[in-house]
């Protein structure tokens, strides 16, 4: 099953070689390949793979879930006519762990971070005829200070610890770009203002050189304009709630972005050289704000009660890797149609393609990263190099609302009192205010937090349906603020030693878990039904208990799907429903709500 469409529907160029597909793989289980030169192209490899499949799942072609932390991929390929007289860059959406990289026997780089996007400019080792790339990854599962997430690092999935992955994961291709080309861009919506700030950043030489911007809505153009370069980073603003465009707020509003009117923008990027086109660049955006006050979440400057899911990203056939793009399509649409408008993706940094139909069909996206398990001084580096490449690639989806770089002090297990993890925290947490002004960060979601702009936390206290004293306490616990901040979950304080509540909202970002078997899946749950008219009544009791609550200003319920050992979704880990979809978005859209909307 190839996964054949663009990778970076943010930034699309007509032009791009697909390389996905059948490879070449080895294990390399005595780690002798380095020494070996196994990169020469004479080196014959004993597996396929498909790429980008890791080699533990079902659509990888090998099925193996053995502990090989070591692997080789090769792939040969021929470059169309008219590739050869331009650079060529090779892009990789994601290869867990550590990869290095080999063109016609010549390292070209490596990258290190396994949830991350990265690219190489390969052209001083293309040859013209036929191309071999080998690929050597590193994936040290036994390693507990990496930014793992989810993936386990015994032999076995346990608990609420899954399948590893190690190589290859998202897709792999090649782009042929001019010398002189658009590096990335960056889009700055200004809703108060009307106006969008774009930062383009350019390779080569500006000299003579001019940009075109085109900005559209609907097909109808609204903003063509260009300029002359003086500078490798060009910066214009743009008035888009135009008087003679838009004559009322009402207008305004309606071209904004929310899950529930999904405005956006496309973009037109032309960098000119005496009217010669050197490169061209489509995106988009949408005119969005998110931002906290009084206790409240907004969007674009009114109270937005947020019904989020947690969502793991993984599929029984191919674990992180989405099978097929309408797979990742198929989660938001069957989210919405239960009344969620949102997700957590929980623990991964998910496929751009992801984000792009968040963008598209009105999703909103809190961005996770993984977690390592244990703190150690070298994991600093490596967390804090992934958020400087997870921004870079997803500062533009108007879909994402909130950041989180830690979760339930995992990768800083002593938080709650150690000094040293818990300026680990502040500094992630003000090195991505630093690179995104624009989105609210949530320290360590769960409990224990620092500096926080959403206290985020988790309760799943609310029992089985006869034990009343439990779910009594559970009500009391969201329904009160002070009751909140004192109570203790998994024997965790909400805030961190020498930290307190400053007045940021309260949302509910873990609670549910109604375990429910429906086929063949064993597994487990935080409570448990055995038919559909039990696990729809066991989840409008807790939903209900939320929505009772004048505290919580949102919520995100555990779980979407079950995963692997775990049977506490509302689908089942092939995605379907467990109960009729209509009957959950009613609860979801209950008139027990009684949130005070500022």
């Amino acid at each position: 099953m190839i996964r054949n469409e663009y990778p970076r529907p943010q930034f699309v160029r007509k032009d791009w070689i697909n390389l996905n597909g059948e490879w070449d793989f080895t294990y390399d289980d005595e780690n002798k390949g380095l020494k070996e030169k196994w990169y020469l192209s004479d080196k014959l490899f004993d597996k396929k793979i498909e790429v980008p499949y890791v080699y533990q799942s079902k659509l990888s072609g090998i099925n193996d879930q053995g502990n090989h932390e070591t692997v080789w991929y090769k792939k040969e390929f021929t470059l169309p006519d008219g590739y050869k007289e331009k650079e060529l860059i090779l892009h990789f959406g994601a290869v867990d762990y550590y990869a290095e990289v080999f063109i016609n026997g010549h390292k070209a780089g490596e990258h290190k971070g396994g949830h991350t996007s990265f690219s190489l400019d390969i052209t001083p080792y293309i040859t013209g005829n036929e191309e071999i790339i080998v690929i050597r990854v590193h994936d040290p599962r036994t390693n507990e200070m990496i930014p793992r997430g989810k993936q386990i690092w015994e032999e076995k999935p346990l608990g609420i610890w899954y399948t590893n992955t190690t190589g290859i994961w998202q897709s792999v291709w090649i782009e042929p770009v001019n010398e002189n080309h658009i590096q990335s861009i960056y889009f700055t919506p200004d809703i108060d203002s009307g106006q969008v700030q774009v930062k383009t950043y350019l390779n080569g030489t500006v000299e003579n050189k001019k940009i075109e911007y085109t900005v559209s809505f609907k097909e109808k153009t609204i903003i063509k304009t260009t300029f002359d370069l003086y500078s490798s980073i060009h910066t214009a603003s743009f008035d888009i709630h135009q008087k003679t465009i838009f004559r009322t707020s009402h207008h305004h509003n309606g071209w904004h972005w929310t899950p529930e009117t999904p405005n956006l923008f496309d973009v037109e990027i032309k960098l000119l050289e005496n009217e010669n086109i050197l490169d061209n660049v489509k995106s988009y955006f949408g005119m969005r704000k998110i931002h906290t006050e009084n206790g409240l979440v907004y969007l674009n400057n009114k109270p937005y009660y947020q019904k989020l899911v947690l969502d793991q990203g993984y599929w029984p056939e191919s674990l992180m890797t989405a099978p097929s793009d309408n797979a990742l399509k198929y989660d938001i649409e069957i989210s919405k149609e239960m009344g969620f408008n949102g997700c957590r993706k929980h623990q991964k940094v998910e496929d751009p393609r992801f984000l792009y139909w968040a963008d598209k069909l009105g999703f909103l996206v809190w961005g996770e990263s993984a977690s390592a398990q244990f703190f150690d001084e070298s994991s600093v580096p490596l967390a804090t190099n992934e958020w400087l490449e997870i921004i870079k690639r997803d500062y533009n989806h108007p879909s994402i609302v909130t950041w989180v770089p830690f979760n339930e002090s995992w990768g800083v297990n002593d938080i709650g009192r150690d000094k040293q993890q818990q300026h680990y925290s502040l500094g992630l947490y003000h090195l991505i205010h630093s690179l995104d002004t624009t989105r609210p960060v949530i320290s360590n979601d769960g409990w224990e937090m620092t500096r926080s702009d959403i206290g985020a936390v988790h309760h799943y206290g609310h029992g089985e349906a006869e034990e009343r004293e439990k779910y009594e306490k559970f009500k009391f616990d969201i329904r009160i603020l002070d009751a909140i901040l004192d109570s203790k979950s998994a024997n965790r304080s909400i805030y961190a030693s020498g930290f307190s509540h400053q007045g940021e909202p309260i949302l509910l970002t873990e609670f549910g878990g109604i375990g429910y078997k429906k086929g063949e899946q064993e597994g487990w749950g935080y409570s448990s039904v055995d038919n559909e008219e039990q696990f729809l009544s066991e989840y409008k009791r807790v939903i209900e208990a939320v929505y009772d609550s004048e505290v919580i200003a949102g919520f995100c319920y555990t779980q979407l799907y079950d995963v692997e050992q775990e049977i506490n979704g509302l689908l089942t880990y092939d995605r379907n429903p467990k109960a009729d979809v209509s009957k959950v978005k009613e609860i979801n859209n209950s008139p027990h709500f009684k949130f005070k909307k500022g």
